[in-house]
């Protein structure tokens, strides 16, 4: 198994037309630029297409197509599989109808892609996934995988933990509110979360799709080398920004009431979700499985908080040097 990303002319890939539903979101965009590198021809299928105008100059004349598509509707499906070589379903939500999108969505899918003798199908789906739990969320992606994989016993499944990157929603809404607020509650304190870089789901996905022959049928849980507290992640992100900060430990009452209310950053089924940890499970199949090296949030967070410190790139050192409470 190469131990490196592959290059346009080794990859299968290359040449190759890969359908990419959803991939217009956040792990999209890291997504299509990994498979781009490796000289594969993309077709992204969203409701939002023009999400992804960004790309365009990352790709050769006609190696980019940008269609609206409702991956709940099968003519639209079936249109943004014409010709497809490839497939990966990353569409995802936390709210809407969750049965249709997550559930039922990836056996539409997954059974054009079987119609049309796709190579390889990759489905996206999360640590947690679970057809008995309490929230919509984790049932909606238990029930894809089974129904992807009852129409494309072939295909792989990836169930990433968090994913964080430059720009994600997690790490940059928590070093929003660090950067404002000098005391801020931290709900699930405890809960242990295993954040996997974007980079390297991008990786494990292009991998999946490379060599089906190794992966195909098979689950990957994909967490990153270090499994951090919530409570510790808050403290490394102020610890970035070089500012001193009070965190409060919020009791699982407090946490779910909050969660229960309108307008707040955590829904009810993020909360529940939250409480028992997101990691990879003893014995699952995992990055290394893959040929893949984890990347540590340590390895990006000083550089990308940058834009939180006090004094920009000056901030951290001068506060620390001079004892400084922010």
């Amino acid at each position: 198994m190469p131990s490196s990303t592959s290059s346009p002319v080794s990859s299968p890939l290359a040449g190759k037309l890969v359908a990419v539903f959803g991939g217009t979101g956040y792990i999209g965009n890291y997504v299509a630029q990994g498979l781009l590198s490796r000289g594969a021809r993309l077709r992204l299928a969203s409701r939002a297409p023009a999400k992804a105008q960004s790309l365009k100059p990352l790709a050769n004349l006609g190696q980019l197509q940008l269609m609206p598509c409702d991956v709940t509707n099968e003519a639209h499906v079936a249109a943004a599989l014409e010709g497809a070589d490839y497939v990966v379903n990353l569409v995802g939500a936390f709210a809407g109808d969750l049965v249709k999108l997550t559930g039922e969505a990836p056996g539409t899918v997954a059974r054009a892609s079987a119609e049309r003798g796709v190579t390889a199908l990759v489905q996206i789906s999360a640590i947690g996934a679970d057809a008995a739990s309490p929230t919509a969320y984790a049932r909606g992606k238990a029930m894809g995988e089974a129904n992807a994989l009852a129409a494309f016993p072939t295909a792989t499944i990836l169930r990433p933990s968090i994913v964080f990157g430059k720009d994600d929603q997690f790490i940059n809404l928590f070093a929003g509110m660090i950067e404002l607020l000098p005391v801020l509650p931290v709900f699930g304190p405890e809960a242990k979360l295993q954040l996997v870089h974007a980079d390297d789901v991008a990786e494990a996905i292009a991998r999946a799709l490379e060599h089906p022959e190794l992966h195909g049928g098979k689950t990957y849980e994909l967490g990153g080398p270090e499994q951090l507290s919530m409570m510790e992640i808050h403290r490394r992100i102020a610890a970035a920004q070089g500012r001193k900060r009070t965190f409060l430990a919020m009791p699982d009452g407090v946490s779910a009431t909050f969660a229960a209310l309108p307008g707040t950053p955590m829904s009810r089924d993020q909360w529940t979700l939250l409480k028992p940890g997101s990691t990879v499970a003893p014995g699952a199949l995992g990055l290394a499985d893959m040929g893949i090296k984890a990347k540590p949030l340590g390895l990006f967070l000083d550089k990308w908080m940058l834009r939180y410190r006090k004094h920009g790139r000056f901030g951290a050192a001068n506060e620390r040097a001079k004892g400084q409470k922010d």
